[in-house]
């Protein structure tokens, strides 16, 4: 196992198992997803992955980015380096497997679908809250529509809400719930049949099936930054929400 500042990587057997290590919510803030962006550039262009997962330590999975680094000053350059998360996980042929137990939020729920598989605790928790700051989220709205249709994605993001694992799995965003007593031995015995395959034909399954939603996702993103930081970031409700967390009040919406 290889340490970072904020992740433990470990390669063993063609899997990749890259874990956020922040506690105790795995809020992602730019030195962390600078980190992760180094870590994704070496991963992804090793063709010998099978797969690389995708995990928090602690108690959640992750719950997003740092809201501080969604202030106007700071937005233009937090916004670039985590969409650069997704660029990379996006171009690779390695299957990308979540393994979430507890809160996946924000851009923690962004993380986990985006990746090809989604393995859940029976506690996990999914939502898209940032709407309730004030905020988007451009990843989530590239990458929900293809999993898990249009009206719930703008229900997803639109409204804010949070739901079960249940519920997540219900509408196509988990592919499997394990118990949480068991849930680590449980994701392992899910990973170890990728033992008996061929990794770089898995590879290539991976690939041809994904390449078109890879090539409209990559394509969403991009005009999703651009709203985000040319248009939703004049509004003067955008900076009030941010400030209204920060401050623990309650946010004074002048919708506009």
């Amino acid at each position: 196992m290889r340490h970072y500042e904020f992740f433990d990587l470990t390669v063993a057997e063609g899997i990749a198992d890259i874990a956020m290590n922040r506690p105790p919510l795995n809020v992602l803030h730019s030195a962390m997803m600078a980190e992760f962006n180094a870590i994704l550039e070496g991963v992804v262009r090793d063709t010998s992955l099978v797969a690389i997962v995708l995990r928090g330590r602690g108690k959640v999975f992750s719950a997003g980015v740092d809201v501080a680094d969604h202030a106007p000053a700071k937005v233009g350059e937090s916004i670039p380096l985590f969409h650069g998360i997704f660029r990379k996980l996006a171009v690779s042929d390695a299957l990308t497997i979540a393994a979430v137990h507890g809160a996946a939020l924000g851009g923690g729920c962004e993380l986990a679908s985006s990746c090809d598989i989604v393995l859940a605790s029976e506690k996990a928790t999914f939502g898209q809250p940032e709407v309730k700051l004030a905020a988007l989220a451009p990843v989530a709205a590239g990458i929900l529509p293809l999993k898990v249709g249009l009206a719930k994605a703008i229900e997803l993001t639109a409204l804010g809400g949070t739901i079960d694992a249940e519920e997540a799995r219900r509408i196509g965003l988990v592919n499997q719930i394990f118990p949480a007593v068991t849930f680590e031995s449980d994701v392992q015995k899910y990973l170890s049949q990728l033992g008996s395959l061929s990794r770089p034909v898995v590879r290539l399954a991976k690939r041809t099936v994904s390449q078109s939603a890879r090539r409209l996702f990559l394509s969403e993103l991009e005009c999703n930054e651009h709203v985000y930081l040319s248009e939703l970031m004049k509004l003067s409700d955008a900076g009030e929400g941010i400030a209204a967390f920060l401050e623990k009040r309650t946010p004074n919406w002048k919708h506009a």
